[in-house]
């Protein structure tokens, strides 16, 4: 049976990682200082070095990216070439990641040397500063946030991100498999990534590598996306339930009514479980997809199984014999 394994929290995130990643997204250029791509951001917030270029550094966040916006640019073109240097080497001699110039500023030659002789990365971007600062914080906490594995299939059923897990060739992948067939999508399958955002959402996501590939037992490797369409896979996504499977025995306790609401623990937080047992004949994809919808209607504040049971007590008491 598959549990979470033991959670991490990245300490840092490389300058080239978080380059890489976004570069498209925050619309994002090099301009110098390559070979310290590899140095490390270690807060998830930027900085505004607006008093250090100004020679101020108490308080000084150097371990952030240092965003660069219109004031900064403009004060500093502002001093003469000599004062310039030295204060933006103060600036670099702090050991900074890098250095993020905003709305498509120019960037002078000395800025360039400096950066180059430093090693501190110049990344221009053509957003305004307020707008890369708000998108550029988000997509930092995702990369900084609380994360774990598990060996399961994460699939998005109308909305609601179901895991599968269970013990090895109980049968995840080929439900998912069949989920899929029904115009339901994949997200992650045999090995699932998932990062606890803003301490309150589980996001799942899968390996690069292995994304829109599941494994067949009897087939073999299958790319999703080519046999069913690129809308039959999902980059990420919330995990909304867990559905675990297991082998069904003689005599096992099987839940009836629903009216007990079982809870999975992932990263801190608890996510709506339900056990279904495996036996020959059971439509499992079926009975997965009802499940999903249970669950969404539950989100709604419809509860079939409270309601049934109000409706059966409503019924009883009307049927109870008036004393006397």
């Amino acid at each position: 049976m598959s549990v979470p394994s033991p959670d991490t929290r990245p300490e840092s995130v490389s300058v080239r990682e978080f380059f890489d990643s976004f570069r498209d997204m925050l619309q994002m250029e090099l301009l110098a200082g390559e070979e310290g791509l590899d140095n490390m951001i270690a807060e998830k917030s930027l900085n505004r070095p607006a008093l250090a270029v100004t020679g101020y550094f108490k308080e000084f966040a150097h371990k952030r990216l240092q965003l660069f916006g219109a004031g900064e640019m403009a004060y500093l073109s502002d001093q003469t070439s000599a004062l310039r240097e030295k204060l933006l080497a103060d600036v670099f001699a702090k050991k900074i990641p890098a250095v993020v110039v905003s709305r498509g500023l120019p960037v002078d030659d000395i800025l360039i040397t400096l950066a180059n002789r430093h090693r501190v990365p110049i990344i221009r971007t053509q957003l305004k500063s307020k707008d890369f600062s708000a998108e550029a914080t988000v997509l930092l906490e995702e990369k900084f946030a609380p994360r774990t594995n598990m060996h399961a299939t994460l699939v998005d059923i109308r909305g609601v991100g179901v895991l599968l897990r269970g013990a090895s060739g109980v049968g995840k992948s080929e439900c998912a498999l069949a989920l899929i067939e029904r115009g339901h999508s994949l997200v992650a399958d045999d090995f699932v990534i998932i990062n606890l955002i803003g301490d309150r959402e589980l996001q799942g996501t899968s390996k690069e590598l292995n994304r829109g590939y599941m494994e067949c037992r009897g087939i073999g490797i299958i790319n999703i996306a080519s046999l069913f369409g690129i809308r039959s896979v999902r980059r990420e996504k919330r995990v909304d339930l867990v559905v675990t499977f297991v082998l069904w025995q003689p005599g096992m306790d099987e839940e009836r009514s629903g009216l007990e609401v079982e809870t999975f623990e992932i990263l801190g937080r608890k996510v709506p479980h339900m056990t279904i047992p495996v036996r020959p004949g059971r439509d499992m994809a079926r009975l997965v997809e009802v499940a999903a919808m249970v669950q969404a209607l539950r989100v709604m504040g419809h509860d079939s199984a409270k309601e049934f049971s109000d409706r059966l007590i409503q019924h009883m008491s009307k049927d109870k014999p008036a004393k006397g």
